[in-house]
């Protein structure tokens, strides 16, 4: 029985002129609008095209099909989040605790500002979380999370930290999904997030508490 592939999510070319910048930005745009209003399941490279108003034959000139143009999107949100989250965390000028304050605070902010498109997204998950592309992606989150425990618990062997970092990143990510869906009001988010960067804040606190191992 033959494996099944992960399907080709990488774009089938860059654009190299202003205009085709244009157009591949244009077509994103409607990306987004076509996924937060008909949802992953009726997302579609004809539905995409007709409200970029672009050919579907435009369209695939930078896209070979859905799951390309899905994971274009999904790799945004994930550079745009690693890059809020990395600033942060690397900000040396500041107490580690205060920095995972900040980064659960601003990361569960950005959840439920965006709760609808991010919903979506991972609705559409599936469709490419296997690819070579999408583990590198969560790799590099997590080298982030990793550098982070390096710094505050520098005395952990390097497997524990590790765990620790895996640890950090699945908290964040599963309890801020859940709560930006469940949340009602901003207070609510802001009451979240300040309860798990308590919890994360005496996780990594009793951590360095340990003997080295």
């Amino acid at each position: 029985m033959k494996s099944r592939q992960s399907p080709v999510v990488s774009a089938r070319k860059r654009p190299q002129q202003e205009r085709s910048t244009r157009l591949v930005a244009d077509i994103l745009e409607a990306a987004v609008r076509v996924l937060v209003r008909e949802g992953a399941p009726r997302f579609t490279a004809a539905r995409v095209a007709e409200a970029a108003g672009v050919s579907v034959g435009s369209l695939y000139q930078y896209f070979p099909n859905k799951e390309a143009m899905l994971f274009r999107l999904q790799t945004e949100e994930w550079a745009r989040t690693r890059a809020l989250v990395g600033g942060i965390l690397n900000d040396k000028t500041h107490p580690a605790p205060d920095r995972l304050r900040a980064t659960v605070r601003t990361f569960f902010d950005t959840e439920y500002e965006e709760a609808a498109f991010r919903t979506a997204l991972e609705d559409a998950a599936p469709l490419y979380r296997d690819s070579p592309e999408a583990q590198a992606q969560k790799d590099a989150a997590m080298n982030i999370a990793i550098a982070f425990m390096d710094e505050a618990l520098p005395d952990l062997g390097p497997d524990r930290r590790s765990l620790a970092a895996e640890v950090l990143i699945t908290t964040m990510s599963k309890v801020g999904e859940a709560v930006s869906i469940k949340a009602q009001s901003q207070a609510e988010v802001n009451r979240w997030s300040a309860e798990i960067a308590d919890m994360l804040c005496a996780y990594i606190g009793q951590l360095a508490l340990q003997p080295s191992r």
